[in-house]
């Protein structure tokens, strides 16, 4: 399964429908999609260290204001995927409200589907 070219296209649509789609639209089923119960999240805002559990983060997210209700510029980029196995590390770029999230996100594959069990980021400048 190393690299293979269809676990790339499984984890890039899982990061496109429900990863990208479920932050923008503000959307916690969609996350929930891509998202393992388990997942924990970890990084820096603004130089402020940032720890969540996944449901505190899905809290957070449904109570703001989506980036398309905001109307404001919403910007999810893949930059790289690499599989080894049933495992898989995803970097990406989320470019919303005033902030440039780089996002290092883990994926397993469990019951012949990848989620994220795990998500690193970090608010860089543009």
């Amino acid at each position: 399964m190393e690299n293979n070219q269809q676990e790339l296209l499984a984890i890039t649509e899982m990061l496109e429908k429900y990863y990208f789609k479920g932050i923008y639209e503000g959307d916690v089923d969609k996350l929930k999609q891509v998202l393992n119960p388990g997942a924990l999240l970890f990084g820096d805002v603004k130089g402020q260290a940032y720890a969540k559990t996944l449901d505190q983060y899905l809290d957070a997210v449904q109570h703001r204001q989506s980036p398309k209700d905001s109307g404001k510029l919403f910007k999810g980029t893949i930059t790289s995927i690499h599989v080894i196995n049933s495992i898989a590390i995803a970097r990406v770029r989320v470019k919303m409200y005033e902030f440039n999230y780089e996002d290092f996100l883990s994926f397993h594959k469990l019951d012949n589907r990848w989620v994220i069990v795990n998500k690193m980021m970090t608010d860089i400048a543009d």
